[in-house]
């Protein structure tokens, strides 16, 4: 398996940014192909010493790097990119990498 992190930091308002992730970018992502789970965190983002600069994580699982790469490239995986200028105003971070069990 693989996956992709999106790691949202905190927006200038972000109770917009819930409503409109929920509402609309949630659905968004949701078309890409290849998707196998999808994860969000809920609450607050901490670390060891205190809060984050963070506001949400996504994790999304594909069966490989390849297919990650694949979905990112297909119009569905350009429409979930294109849609993060609309509502991630603190910005965000992608990750991605294959897993195995430990």
């Amino acid at each position: 398996m693989a996956k992709l992190v999106v790691l949202y930091k905190t927006p200038k308002d972000p109770a917009a940014f819930d409503a409109y992730y929920n509402a609309t970018h949630i659905p968004i992502a949701r078309k890409i192909p290849g998707l196998r789970k999808y994860e969000i965190s809920t609450g607050p983002i901490g670390t060891p010493d205190g809060p984050s600069g963070l506001h949400l994580t996504a994790i999304l699982t594909f069966d490989s790097l390849a297919a990650i790469k694949d979905a990112l490239g297909s119009p569905e995986g350009q429409a979930a990119a294109d849609d993060l200028a609309n509502f991630a105003s603190g910005g965000a971070d992608l990750y991605m990498f294959d897993t195995k069990d430990a």
